[in-house]
């Protein structure tokens, strides 16, 4: 119960200092306040995917129903995290470029992903017969994965963007950010892993629960 409290708090303070401290970037002004969850969240995504690639790996080693619980907790939630990284760069974009949307590769690559891993909860639904299902869902997960890492870092980089760059580390490899931007930030990167992590851990509560329903109701 303390680690909820001390979430809950790093989470508000984080809030709070993301308003009370000056802008981190001075030419974007006010609006670059969004980087503190912008980027968080897209790193949630990415993470997200990668234990759903993690589990439906032990999944079809191990045949375990748990694992492709988790496979799909996880994969959900990184879609959730998606979601909202594309609607805060969203919001960026309509501040600094004049519109929602530009197709910019950096939208354009997350929005391919919402695709992707759409298509994901598309295949599950298909397939009926559970252990089918399971094992089609593992390996559709394993090869949606390789997308990410071109998608996320590659795409964005060797293609002309209007997104901000070395907004992080710089070319040369160094931090780009003051003392309170960073402390901030990784307290937001912090924070926000954890809250993952949690919602991630009663997701699979929920799927466990709601399976042992199912199981109880074909009796």
């Amino acid at each position: 119960m303390w680690w909820k409290i001390i979430l809950l708090s790093g989470l508000a303070a984080v809030i709070v200092f993301s308003f009370i401290t000056p802008a981190p970037q001075n030419i974007i002004g006010e609006a670059s306040r969004i980087f503190y969850y912008h980027i968080p969240m897209a790193w949630i995504a990415v993470l997200a995917f990668a234990l759903a690639m993690i589990y439906s790996i032990r999944y079809l080693r191990s045949k375990k129903i748990i694992e492709d619980i988790r496979a799909r907790s996880a994969a959900s939630l990184g879609l959730l995290f998606s979601f909202l990284a594309t609607v805060s760069g969203s919001i960026f974009a309509r501040v600094t470029w004049g519109s929602f949307w530009n197709w910019d590769p950096r939208e354009t690559s997350i929005f391919i992903l919402l695709l992707i891993y759409g298509a994901y909860f598309a295949l599950r639904t298909a397939v009926a017969v559970e252990e089918k299902r399971a094992s089609l869902a593992a390996v559709y997960a394993i090869f949606a994965f390789l997308t990410v890492p071109f998608l996320v870092f590659v795409v964005p980089r060797v293609v002309p963007s209007l997104h901000p760059a070395d907004s992080v580390i710089g070319a040369d490899f160094k931090f780009t950010m003051g003392t309170t931007v960073r402390l901030i930030f990784f307290a937001s990167l912090a924070f926000f892993t954890v809250l993952y992590l949690w919602l991630f851990n009663l997701t699979c509560r929920v799927g466990v629960l709601y399976r042992k329903i199912i199981e109880e109701e074909s009796l």
